[in-house]
């Protein structure tokens, strides 16, 4: 996808901050004996800043979408994986699909025990600020333009995109999914928002809250995925734990729920009374890995 100068709020916001950032790293060079005979201005004089002038070698993601050199750092860094038909038994091709090389897949216990699930699932890229990711966003080609069964997985660094990960283990995942022909003009701005909301940690409160007590809490969220299917899209958001019915997870089920309903409002757009499921759709349902594997015999759903 090519930068646009017509930008989406989000990034609007992201490239006012970075600039005015720059700006305030890069002030203009005074004399500490006043200005220069030469200028024509009196001692103490406060002299007026040619910004424009200033901003010449200031480069973001917006005005140079390969070289930028303004770099916010995000929360946490973050991992995309890619996998579609395309990309089963061979290395990820070098297409308009995607201009990253990928890079090997670490050896952790969780991406054994996942043993044949992650050979076909490429990692394309690392990135840990707010421009590395509109560099790569700008050129990746969006969901709506993807073949059939292929999946953009965004999860932190150091998690790979499945359940026997130890950060997934014991967790579960909001996910809806719409029919695709009534959501291929919306489903790109809907996995770009979800995006924006996992790498700026708006979905957990415990994070947004100010009730986390630790210099760097940890978050429930693991990663976000999108799927493309013949039929329908479906978006997903991990998390690293689920309710398990205990009496003193109260705490847990209004910090899962809350994330679903951020979801479901500021993310996705939809009021929180509207009904969603319907031929091919589902409300936005939150369900564990475990209870995933019991392949809805006795799953117990949370719905907002």
């Amino acid at each position: 996808m090519s930068a646009s100068s017509s930008l989406p709020a989000p990034a609007s916001q992201a490239a006012k901050a970075a600039l005015s950032a720059a700006l305030a790293d890069n002030p203009t060079p005074t004399s500490s004996n006043g200005p220069s005979p030469e200028d024509g201005s009196e001692p103490g004089e406060i002299q007026e800043v040619d910004m424009q002038a200033q901003a010449e070698d200031i480069r973001t993601v917006f005005s140079d979408p390969s070289n930028f050199n303004v770099k916010h750092p995000l929360y946490s860094p973050w991992t995309l994986w890619f996998d579609s038909p395309a990309t089963k038994g061979r290395n990820l091709p070098q297409t308009p699909m995607t201009s990253f090389p990928q890079t090997p897949i670490a050896q952790t216990p969780g991406a054994a025990a996942a043993g044949g699930w992650m050979d076909d699932i490429k990692r394309v890229i690392t990135f840990d600020s707010v421009e590395e990711f509109w560099g790569l966003y700008n050129h990746i080609v969006p969901p709506s333009q993807l073949p059939q069964k292929a999946n953009y997985y965004l999860f932190k660094e150091g998690i790979i995109p499945a359940w026997e990960d130890e950060a997934n283990k014991n967790g579960g995942k909001w996910s809806i999914q719409l029919p695709k022909e009534k959501n291929r003009a919306s489903v790109d701005k809907m996995w770009l928002y979800t995006m924006l909301a996992a790498i700026g940690e708006t979905f957990d409160p415990y994070l947004t809250s100010g009730e986390a007590s630790e210099p760097h809490p940890q978050s429930l969220i693991t990663g976000v995925i999108v799927s493309t299917r013949p039929q329908f899209y479906r978006l997903s958001i991990w998390t690293r734990l689920a309710p398990t019915g205990g009496g003193e997870e109260e705490k847990l089920r209004e910090r899962i729920e809350t994330v679903g309903r951020h979801f479901k409002t500021s993310v996705l757009g939809y009021p929180e009374s509207q009904k969603l499921s319907g031929p091919l759709a589902t409300e936005v349902e939150f369900l564990s890995h475990k209870d995933s594997e019991k392949k809805g015999k006795t799953a117990k759903k949370i719905i907002v």
